[in-house]
């Protein structure tokens, strides 16, 4: 894999899929963006985003990554991480639907194959189709990191459930018809000897019992979260997504292949933030006159940021690689999270260095990069937690 900020690929139905792609997201999109006067601190509605479902299903984009039975294109691993690369680097407000991560097929993740007929044809396929949108509910206030120590609970209730608990951070919360939550199988685990027993629900959030609340906003800006509030909610029976107690297996077993996904996306806007410097620094003048490009002191920092980008992207596609081809990436996964989320944020930190005052106005891209680039450091399992993985790995293999 070679150094560049506008990758080319070997592979003829990738190259097509990236022109066409950044086709969309420069031109029809960003006009779509423009003309609603949408920023990235905007409240979004489902009126802002449901066009761009369509439009992106229509164009092919919307569950790509998906078997053809389902409407995609069953891309490799390395594939889909090439697109969402470029949605990362797009800065587009909406390149977050494009794909379906907001809501749509990417967020419910490898759901689909744990439906039933039934939540296929109700939640699922809909879902697919861009006709309806999810969230999933696995965090807690006090089960972050520690997911297995949250409070929501399921108690069995005649042909279902009834949930209880409270959920945070739910990313789409606000424009969701449904949402993935765990819960805790109430009168099992501790008060029996065992290990708590954890299940997944199919809920409907226009449910009696179930409230949609505003989340807390995230240094990015972005009203993209919600809270969901269930209060002895009843769930059918043929919601229960596999079976009892298979709910965090279910959860979790997203984690490794979506560890690595999220990469792309921060190292595509990485991407656009080394392109923006490198823009300003041809550009601006130096105190003399010259650009500031043609001082050493930021000629090093532009090299530094330039070296570890290229660093990050190619642990990454080594990764995704290792997956495509059947093997155990497990350590790979918790590496290339670690390793992305650093040095990316390390980049931008010089980024904004370098823009000066810019680099901290709000309304500049770069400080909104920054702020966001910030969060993934912890979203999606922390560095620390990397670090945890990391090493219990390297001591089982010793």
């Amino acid at each position: 894999m070679t150094f560049s900020l506008r990758p080319t690929y070997d592979d003829p139905q990738l190259a097509d899929l990236v022109d066409r792609l950044r086709d969309y997201l420069d031109g029809e999109l960003a006009d779509h963006e423009r003309e609603r006067g949408l920023t990235h601190e905007s409240r979004l509605t489902r009126a802002d985003l449901e066009p761009i479902w369509r439009r992106s299903r229509e164009l092919g984009f919307y569950g790509i990554h998906l078997p053809e039975e389902y409407g995609g294109q069953n891309l490799t691993y390395t594939q889909l991480a090439a697109l969402k690369e470029e949605i990362g680097a797009s800065g587009r407000v909406l390149a977050h639907s494009v794909l379906g991560d907001m809501g749509g097929p990417l967020r419910a993740g490898d759901i689909l194959k744990h439906a039933t007929d039934h939540q296929l044809a109700k939640y699922l396929l809909p879902l697919v189709r861009g006709e309806r949108a999810c969230c999933f509910s696995l965090t807690e206030t006090d089960a972050g990191s520690d997911v297995r120590s949250m409070r929501t609970t399921a108690v069995r209730d005649g042909d279902g459930y009834r949930l209880t608990g409270h959920k945070v951070f739910s990313s789409a919360g606000p424009f969701a018809d449904f949402a993935i939550v765990v819960a805790r199988m109430a009168g099992t685990g501790e008060q029996e000897g065992d290990k708590p027993r954890f299940s997944a629900f199919l809920v409907d959030l226009d449910s009696p019992g179930c409230r949609v609340e505003d989340g807390a906003t995230p240094m990015s800006g972005e009203h993209i979260e919600s809270d969901i509030v269930l209060d002895g909610c009843h769930v059918p029976a043929a919601n229960l997504l596999g079976q009892e107690g298979e709910g965090m297996r279910i959860a979790l077993g997203r984690v490794t292949t979506n560890r690595l996904l999220h990469c792309p996306t921060v190292i595509g806007a990485t991407r656009r933030a080394i392109d923006l410097t490198l823009d300003r620094t041809r550009h601006r003048k130096a105190a003399g006159g010259k650009p500031l490009l043609s001082l050493q002191a930021i000629q090093h920092k532009v090299a530094d940021m330039a070296t570890e980008f290229y660093a990050a992207r190619s642990m990454t596609y080594a990764a995704l690689a290792a997956l495509d081809q059947g093997h155990d990436a497990h350590t790979e996964a918790f590496m290339c999270k670690l390793f992305v989320a650093e040095s990316a944020f390390r980049i931008l930190d010089e980024a904004v260095q370098i823009h000066g005052k810019e680099g901290l106005t709000q309304g500049n891209e770069i400080e909104f990069l920054f702020r966001k680039i910030r969060m993934f450091r912890i979203l999606t399992g922390t560095s620390e937690i990397q670090r945890n993985g990391i090493a219990k790995l390297l001591a089982f293999h010793a």
